[in-house]
């Protein structure tokens, strides 16, 4: 998985708020890394399969580019086995 551009990405600034929750639909092993507005919350598409964690970590880090933060400031609280997925924003480190 290479790191994702900046400019392909939307600006989820808005987001950085500490305690932030951020509902993601995940769709693992898409044909690129893409973030779109989706009825309640965000629709994430990842390169990674869904083993052994790995698209969790990839849409943890598209989602933290996008957002302009580190990846360690978000914690995934719910889904780490299903597509509809919980994270929270933990604030500036």
């Amino acid at each position: 998985m290479g790191k994702p551009k900046k400019k392909d990405l939307p600006d989820l600034s808005h987001l950085c708020v500490p305690g932030a929750e951020i509902a993601v639909r995940a769709t693992p092993k898409a044909a690129r890394n893409a973030i779109a507005a989706a009825e309640g919350g965000l629709k994430i598409s990842v390169t990674a399969a869904p083993e052994n964690g790995k698209a969790n970590e990839a849409i943890r880090r598209l989602l933290a580019a996008a957002m302009g933060t580190a990846a360690s400031r978000l914690e995934l609280r719910r889904g780490a086995a299903a597509r509809d997925k919980l994270f929270v924003y933990l604030g500036p480190a």
